[in-house]
């Protein structure tokens, strides 16, 4: 049998384009705002008033930390009350960070220390070819500006112990994660062999005072070096940075038929880009806001691998405060009202009570060898379509109304959905959504492609999947405001 491929294919290779493009959460919001900006949308900024500049039958994003984004369409029969066709994601997956003194040396080895984020399967981590990508201060012009960078190039490694030094290693891989995992650079003798010194700052540029130590004495120079080689600053210009590790093997199709994408951070980079996507199609087809009384909006937040809790994080107040100032959004912009606090107090009510999140992240697709692992009537596939994800003890927040809803968008999109919930005797994991569920209010579901190796540093995933979402999300958005109506909740 072929596995037959077009459309499903255009949106699986855009996907690898950007999920290649993106090693780090601040690359993702990065990137998500370019597309945003090719389609026309308009960045608004969290600081400042919105009197006047939100308006009906257009539409926005904006930031938080450079790691979490919202982008919103205000369809041109909103009114002040009216409900929001939410989908929330999350930018960030497991990873390996650098530390803030990462200079490390051991029998002769030059080394970086590296702090675990999230959850990660660590072993997967052993003898890839990994270099680091993240974000750096530098100072430019008398100020502290941020610049994205990514090192194209293998420069890390963490070795393994050879078979003959360790004879149980088939049987049972164990290591420490404070002392054997630490990746190696280089050399400490070519290093000094080759006479390499850091640039130093001229003496009138360093301050008398120093409250911490200098760069050089917390990281190796010659990392240092490939930083600001890399940000494009002179090596005195970095300041600060928050930087991962990540692998530079590109994700890429696989299996025979290019059924399979083999990739880092499909959880949850593929939901994420799937909810920009499906909400920029959304709005491709003409004037597709004209007679829309909803606003469609997708919530792309960072840290929802360390448990959400952050200024940039689904439990944070960045979703709450933009419902908020939207609700009391007036149909004249010129008298906006949207920031006096008693008009927002009752609009924002009506309106979380009136809308939808759909949260969005990867789910478990069964695993051929490990079949045993999943409950025997929930076993997603890969290219079967996303995933309704269900849990009695609201890991998960899907209900039944939930599932009607997603049903008729997915009769209208034409795409296949499936169901799962875990096995009683095995523990389930959680996503932003029992989190935002009980912060605002508003119903929800939980959802996401099926893939397998979830959080492996290399990840399976059906290349079919990526069009299956970005077709339920546009139909979705298209049509909330008239589903929504058709299923009653008290």
């Amino acid at each position: 049998m072929v596995f037959k491929m077009s459309r499903a294919k255009a949106y699986a290779s855009d996907f690898l384009a950007f999920v290649n493009a993106s090693p780090t959460p601040y690359h993702v919001v990065d990137n998500a705002k370019k597309l945003l900006l090719n389609a026309g949308f308009l960045e608004l900024k969290e600081r400042d008033s919105w009197s006047g500049k939100v308006e009906k039958g257009k539409k926005y994003f904006l930031t938080r930390n450079g790691s979490s984004i919202i982008a919103f369409a205000v369809g041109n029969e909103w009114k002040r009350g009216n409900g929001i066709a939410i989908v929330g994601a999350h930018t960030d997956s497991p990873s390996l960070r650098l530390k803030p003194v990462s200079k490390k040396s051991s029998e002769g080895y030059l080394q970086v220390g590296v702090e675990l984020y999230g959850g990660g399967l660590w072993h997967t981590w052993f003898d890839r070819d990994l270099s680091i990508a993240g974000r750096v201060y530098v100072s430019e012009n008398g100020k502290l500006v941020p610049k994205l960078i990514k090192i194209n190039k293998p420069i890390l490694r963490i070795p393994t112990l050879a078979i003959h030094l360790d004879r149980d290693a088939n049987t049972k891989f164990e290591f420490n994660k404070e002392s054997q995992l630490f990746p190696i650079a280089g050399l400490a003798e070519e290093i000094l062999n080759k006479s390499e010194t850091s640039e130093i700052p001229p003496v009138e540029e360093q301050p008398s005072f120093q409250p911490l130590a200098s760069m050089n004495d917390r990281h190796h120079p010659k990392v240092i070096a490939l930083i600001a080689e890399a940000a494009g600053v002179p090596i005195s210009a970095v300041r600060d940075f928050e930087l991962v590790l990540y692998d530079t093997h590109t994700s890429t199709f696989g299996g025979i038929s290019d059924e399979f994408i083999f990739s880092q951070r499909l959880d949850n980079q593929m939901m994420s880009y799937c909810a920009i996507r499906g909400l920029i199609d959304s709005l491709e087809a003409g004037n597709m806001l004209e007679g829309d009384s909803a606003i469609r909006l997708i919530s792309c937040f960072d840290h929802e691998e360390i448990g959400s809790e952050s200024a940039q994080g689904a439990r944070s107040s960045f979703l709450p405060s933009i419902i908020r100032r939207l609700s009391g959004l007036s149909a004249i912009p010129a008298i906006d009202t949207s920031e006096d606090a008693a008009v927002t107090s009752r609009f924002y009510d009506e309106t979380a009570i009136k809308s939808f999140l759909i949260s969005a992240d990867m789910a478990h697709a069964v695993h051929p060898n490990y079949s045993g692992k999943y409950d025997s009537t929930h076993r997603p596939q890969l290219n079967k379509g996303p995933v309704i994800k269900i849990n009695a003890n609201q890991r998960y927040s899907t209900n039944s109304p939930g599932i009607l809803l997603v049903e008729e968008a997915a009769k209208i999109s034409k795409t296949p959905l499936q169901l799962f919930v875990v096995r009683n005797d095995s523990s389930c994991g959680s996503t932003i959504g029992p989190a935002l569920a009980s912060l605002l209010g508003t119903r929800t579901l939980d959802l996401g492609n099926p893939q397998l190796s979830m959080h492996s540093i290399r990840e399976t995933g059906g290349s079919a999947d990526v069009e299956h979402a970005c077709s339920l999300f546009g139909a979705y958005f298209n049509h909330y405001a008239m589903i929504e109506k058709t299923i009653f909740v008290d």
